[in-house]
């Protein structure tokens, strides 16, 4: 049987179309793989900046903000433990600059011999007690609302040189050597040389001026740490700027929107997840490296103050991050995400309708909110979010309560959404009403 000319001619012709279509459509998915490599480099350089950000912006707040540096430090004034390694580093330093030869030169020639004999059987009883009553004294001072004065004190003259041990200059309330940050106490001794004096110890009064230090970080990796927190002070609140706009430009190039949105969400927050671990094994590295003369107790109590903001900043990350994750999903088209907002939009609207038949009655305000709804939601989110970048240190527990807010307020809307009933509409045939003479029209 001989082939069909114009079958075969209508096959080729198909052919080609098939073959023009998909030549059309290759250029698409290229495309489509170029903005999704592009956008997953972003998301992911985002996420990647997200803990430095959280480092530079808390560094850039210790240096530039004097109140934020005595928050930071203050609460080590009423430590056990910090004050226990003060009261023994003042009480060292005490005793050494106590000129205990200059009151035994004040005791006559004659009765010399016999003082040197006593103190040869008494002496170390008598430094002793000594000692342990500058001890007392010194503890009872730093145990005191005055130490929490002399302390802050310290704090705000210590940030005017708290910079250098950024650039390494070091010198000032604040010094770096070697590997060891340090705090000068001189402001404390004078203070205790004072309350010596008043409680009968004049012999006080002759203690020079003395700079003892007080140890704040000692470990070998002070030096590198000194380097980054000097590059991530010059960089500032660029690094968390620049994260941001990685995210939102890996959200805009992705193919599909909500969910580069929820990977961008969860990826910073992994990042600031990574930041919190990381705190975490420096802490137990930092504190096995600790020479054995140094109070355990102290340092930990010092470590964890200085970290105390930074550890807020992860959880805030965090918070943040997930909060805007789940909102991107739950505002998507996915069926889980339906089964979501179906439940709330049939709960309230459940709750709404028998608030309506116990009396209630929305009238204009009803009618208002459903139609403006969408604008009201979305002026609430945006108020939020100004809310959010002008605080002025954000925590995870601010997020959180704003977020809950912003649900409320999002659920009175749903509540108050009742539009107007419709209008009845009489039937295309003839009037809704009964005939003129009162009997039913047949079915």
């Amino acid at each position: 049987m001989a082939a069909d000319p114009s079958g075969e001619r209508e096959l080729a012709e198909l052919r080609e179309r098939i073959a023009l279509l998909e030549r059309r459509k290759a250029p698409g998915k290229e495309h489509h793989r170029v903005r999704s490599f592009f956008a997953v480099l972003l998301i992911v350089l985002a996420a990647v900046l997200t803990p430095l950000g959280v480092v530079a912006a808390w560094s850039k707040s210790q240096v530039t903000d004097t109140d934020r540096f005595v928050a930071t430090m203050a609460p080590l004034a009423a430590d056990p433990s910090v004050q226990n390694a003060l009261t023994n580093r003042v009480t060292t330093a005490v005793m050494q600059q106590l000129p205990i030869t200059d009151l035994l030169n004040e005791v006559a020639p004659a009765d010399r011999p016999l003082l040197d004999a006593a103190l040869g059987k008494v002496g170390p009883a008598l430094t002793s007690g000594l000692t342990g009553f500058v001890h007392d004294q010194v503890l009872r001072f730093v145990q005191s609302d005055a130490f929490a004065t002399v302390w802050t004190g310290v704090l705000r003259n210590a940030h005017a040189a708290f910079d250098k041990v950024l650039t390494g200059q070091g010198g000032g309330a604040v010094q770096i050597k070697g590997d060891t940050v340090s705090l000068d106490l001189a402001p404390v001794v004078a203070a205790v040389k004072d309350r010596l004096v008043a409680n009968g110890l004049g012999l006080a009064s002759k203690i020079p001026e003395v700079h003892t230090d007080y140890t704040l970080v000692q470990s070998d990796a002070v030096r590198k740490a000194q380097t980054g927190l000097r590059l991530l002070d010059l960089a500032g609140f660029w690094v968390p700027v620049l994260a941001v706009l990685c995210a939102v430009g890996g959200i805009a190039l992705a193919v599909r929107h909500r969910r580069a949105a929820v990977g961008a969400a969860l990826g910073m927050a992994a990042g600031a997840v990574l930041l919190g671990v990381g705190l975490s094994v420096f802490r137990a590295l930092y504190l096995d490296k600790l020479p054995a003369d140094v109070d355990q107790a102290a340092a930990m109590a010092v470590y964890d103050t200085l970290v105390r903001y930074l550890r807020a900043g992860v959880r805030m990350v965090l918070a943040l991050g997930v909060v805007i994750a789940l909102a991107a999903w739950l505002t998507g088209g996915g069926r889980r995400a339906g089964w979501v907002r179906h439940l709330w939009h049939s709960g309230l609207g459940a709750v709404r309708q028998a608030a309506e038949g116990l009396g209630m009655r929305l009238g204009p305000v009803g009618r208002f909110v459903h139609r403006w709804k969408s604008w009201l939601g979305w002026g609430a989110v945006a108020v939020a979010a100004v809310v959010l970048l002008t605080w002025s240190y954000p925590t995870g527990a601010v997020v959180l309560w704003m977020a809950l807010v912003l649900l409320a307020f999002l659920a009175v809307l749903e509540f108050l959404d009742a539009p107007a009933p419709a209008a009845a509409e009489p039937p295309a045939d003839g009037p809704a009403g009964p005939p003129a003479d009162g009997k039913a029209s047949p079915a």
